[in-house]
């Protein structure tokens, strides 16, 4: 279909070839527009990205998976199966905490199994766990209900009474750390519970309770490994939106946002000038703010409102190719420091690298062998790390923290990354440049407030006619499922609307 054929006011321009954009290409195209995505980098995939040297295979960015159904859904909008386009195993277990003191637990769809497991250590917290697994649900369920699978861009919508009275329902006001506690008693549990707060690049001791849900998505709904690694996302998404005439343009720079009469005209690019009423940005809502639009066009996101927003974390990512096996490795692997909450002191307060991280361990290879030589393991390896600020070189850091983060995981028995035949380190700065991630936060803008996490900035702008939002840092936040679902969200109201 040529662009011509197809009236202006249904054809949209994409920034950004992330899960984000990628959604809202398919939910756009699968209803008739023209879409063309515009991708800085090489390779589609925004923060996912593949990485492949000496026979060792990686996928650099999200590896857990969850909420298939998510992706499922935008196949089946299209009129196809996500069976024809990418193929995915559930994980069980889900993944192994290892912790300080010597004990394991494998997270588990079995409930009594985890009891067995948690009892080892503290029969108390054992006790509890399922009635703290219904309430994980209960937030879950109430969460999608009002939150993840609605547009929340008018204050009309934000304070609807159905949505105020199911908000009071999932304890804003209380922490995740605050809600354990009413639960458990000993610091495995916590850490490893209180971990979820970290798949929103957040503290459990600051974050609101809602994130507690992630327990019943991981552990009753499933994590799901990726045949063919995680990256396979991506080209299945691709490959359906070519199918549906998306055209994907990789390795050209959109370099600003045009807008005339307070509407989006269209955006200039390294390759020149694409027309556009519709534009959608996946990219970072503040670095796209800042980078592209003309001051006149964003007082709502000044320079000092963008400051106001506290960044997520970040990470120092390790890619090691090693030649052996690992038997204490599963698929992910989590290994806890003797005490959680200074890792979070030295991120958010101190915004410095944790002097003892929390290190999780990808090892795809564990169920896909073909991603590395049949004697070795390719690791995934990401801790913790601040977003970027003056008080953090990362030209010296990364050395000082990586060695950090091997003599931990050599603690725990995973020796050997001093041998490696691959070894690559991919910091803040490394994210900031690729993805434009403002100050170099993996997932935006962190939740560690009330205000944070429910009132993100919208998908609409407020000042651009034409111009919208969709990723991690906007509604209804980040994770990968969750970015997908802006995605389309986005998409199946511009059409509705178009």
């Amino acid at each position: 279909m040529e662009r011509e054929a197809v009236p202006l006011n249904k054809q949209a321009v994409i920034i950004g070839a992330g899960f984000g954009s990628l959604s809202c290409a398919v939910t756009l195209a699968a209803k008739g527009w023209k879409v063309t995505v515009l991708e800085r980098q090489d390779q589609p995939g925004g923060k996912l990205q593949r990485v492949t040297e000496q026979g060792y295979t990686f996928d650099r960015g999200p590896s857990t998976i969850t909420m298939p159904h998510v992706f499922r859904s935008l196949y089946e909008l299209a009129g196809a199966k996500m069976e024809d386009y990418v193929g995915l195993y559930e994980l069980e277990p889900r993944t192994r905490n290892v912790f300080a003191d010597g004990h394991t637990v494998d997270l588990s769809r079995d409930t009594v199994y985890m009891r067995e497991q948690i009892a080892a250590y503290s029969p108390h917290d054992a006790g509890r766990y399922s009635e703290f697994m219904a309430e994980a649900e209960l937030l879950y369920q109430l969460s999608e209900k009002q939150f993840l699978n609605r547009l929340l861009l008018s204050w009309k919508d934000k304070l609807s009474l159905p949505l105020v009275r199911d908000l009071l329902r999932v304890r804003p006001f209380l922490t995740l750390q605050s809600l354990l506690q009413r639960y458990f008693r000993h610091p495995n549990t916590l850490a490893m519970l209180g971990r979820y707060a970290t798949y929103v690049g957040s503290s459990p001791y600051q974050s609101p309770a809602i994130f507690a849900m992630l327990g019943h998505v991981e552990a009753k709904l499933g994590v799901y490994g990726v045949k063919g690694g995680t990256y396979k996302l991506v080209e299945g998404l691709v490959a359906l939106a070519r199918r549906l005439g998306v055209e994907i343009v990789t390795g050209t720079e959109v370099t600003g946002i045009a807008v005339a009469g307070g509407k989006a005209e269209g955006v200039e690019t390294s390759r020149g000038f694409y027309p556009a009423r519709t534009v959608i940005a996946g990219g970072d809502v503040l670095s796209v703010s800042r980078m592209l639009l003309p001051e006149a066009s964003r007082r709502t996101m000044s320079d000092r409102t963008i400051e106001r927003y506290e960044p997520s974390l970040s990470g120092l990512v390790t890619l090691a190719g090693v030649r052996r096996k690992y038997e204490q490795l599963l698929h992910h692997t989590v290994f806890f420091p003797e005490q959680y909450e200074p890792e979070f002191t030295d991120i958010f307060d101190k915004r410095r690298p944790p002097l003892n991280p929390t290190v999780y361990v990808c090892y795809s290879g564990y169920s896909e062998p073909g991603m590395a030589p049949v004697d070795g393991s390719n690791l995934f390896i990401l801790a913790n790390a601040p977003y970027l600020n003056n008080g953090c070189d990362w030209a010296r850091e990364t050395e000082i923290y990586g060695r950090r983060i091997t003599d931990m995981l050599k603690g725990f028995g995973i020796g050997g990354l001093e041998q490696a035949e691959v070894l690559q380190r991919y910091t803040p700065q490394n994210l900031a440049a690729d993805t434009l991630a403002h100050r170099g936060a993996i997932y935006g803008i962190s939740s560690n407030s009330v205000r944070q996490t429910f009132s993100r900035p919208a998908n609409r702008s407020r000042e651009v006619q034409g111009l919208w939002y969709v990723g991690g840092t906007t509604h209804p936040g980040g994770g990968t499922p969750v970015v997908s679902l802006s995605g389309r969200l986005v998409g199946e109201h511009i059409a509705g609307e178009g």
